[in-house]
């Protein structure tokens, strides 16, 4: 064997080896048996010195080396791309930690519901006992806003100012007005009946304004909490039309869930765009194998010009 003669099978092993890391790379069924089919193309040169060892040589120009340079191309574009997608995983990792660490959790918005509650009871019994001897003593539980100023940005639903304005009107004649508080005259007789049992049972905003609704333990019958003006009403749910009360996840707890959903979503993404190939590609490459798995493949290996050309204009496009 002459040195030219080894020189371009050296050549060859090279270039095959990287189809064939290109292959395993991209895990592309149609690019593996072409890798395959060139390891074939290549021993039939090697073992037979007979052959026209530059058709080999031939064939590598006109076909492996576009072919490589364009899969080259395909990755560095999918790179780009995928270090763009763990770019913005990167971000909503920081958000939601950023988050994580303002937000009230679920469990102690639960517990301080309890106390609220308990707040809420005792501060209507003492009401009661105020109208009833016509004292000017403060009825209301000490902190009993705060509940409201610490949970009403995560926990509290969005109402309109319509539906606000619904929630809180009422006639003068039908409440007890005191220089504290105002109740409605049959709240406060349920509240007596039912001794004042009551639980927290959601929070509304609308704007700056907060109200928080409560539910009769032993009754589906509801009323709210006007802290701003200390105001007592019955409050029908069905007024509060578009909101789920089953939803009880905070705001920053759905955005935190929200974005942790999109990061498996980029995730999955860019796993499967790294090996991403175009189809009008993969449609190339099917093509390109069955034409160098023709057994007569060698006598018309002039012919793979117009393949190469194809192959070296597609380099030129924009379509990575």
């Amino acid at each position: 064997m002459d040195e030219r003669h080894a020189n371009i099978l050296k050549a060859s092993s090279t270039e095959i080896s990287r189809l064939q890391l290109l292959s395993v790379f991209f895990a592309e069924e149609t690019l593996y048996k072409i890798f395959l089919r060139s390891q074939v193309i290549h021993q039939m040169f090697d073992n037979n010195e007979d052959l026209d060892i530059d058709k080999l040589e031939i064939f590598h120009i006109q076909f492996t080396v576009s072919l490589i340079e364009l899969l080259r191309k395909i990755k560095k574009s999918n790179e780009n791309n995928v270090s763009l997608i763990y770019d913005e995983i990167t971000l909503n990792k920081e958000l939601i930690e950023k988050i994580s660490n303002s937000v009230f959790n679920e469990k102690n918005f639960n517990l301080d519901k309890q106390q609220q509650s308990l707040k809420i009871n005792q501060s209507l019994r003492k009401l009661f006992r105020v109208l009833s001897d016509d004292t000017e003593e403060f009825p209301f539980s000490k902190n009993i806003n705060s509940f409201g100023s610490r949970y009403a940005g995560d926990f509290y639903f969005d109402i309109t100012a319509d539906q606000l304005g619904v929630l809180i009107d009422f006639d003068p004649k039908d409440m007890y007005m005191g220089s504290h508080a105002s109740i409605q005259k049959k709240l406060m007789g349920q509240l007596c009946k039912y001794d004042f049992k009551t639980a927290f049972y959601c929070g509304l905003k609308s704007g700056q304004l907060i109200v928080e609704v409560y539910k009769f333990v032993e009754r589906e019958r509801y009323f709210l909490f006007l802290p701003s003006r200390n105001l007592f009403l019955f409050c029908e749910l069905a007024e509060l039309k578009g909101i789920d009360f089953n939803n009880n996840q905070s705001e920053k707890g759905r955005i935190i869930q929200e974005l942790s959903y999109k990061n498996d979503t980029l995730t999955s993404s860019a796993a499967a765009l790294k090996s991403y190939i175009p189809a009008e590609i993969i449609l190339l490459l099917k093509e390109d194998y069955s034409k160098i798995s023709d057994i007569n493949f060698l006598d018309h290996l002039n012919n793979y010009d117009v393949q190469a050309n194809i192959l070296k204009a597609m380099l030129k496009t924009d379509l990575f």
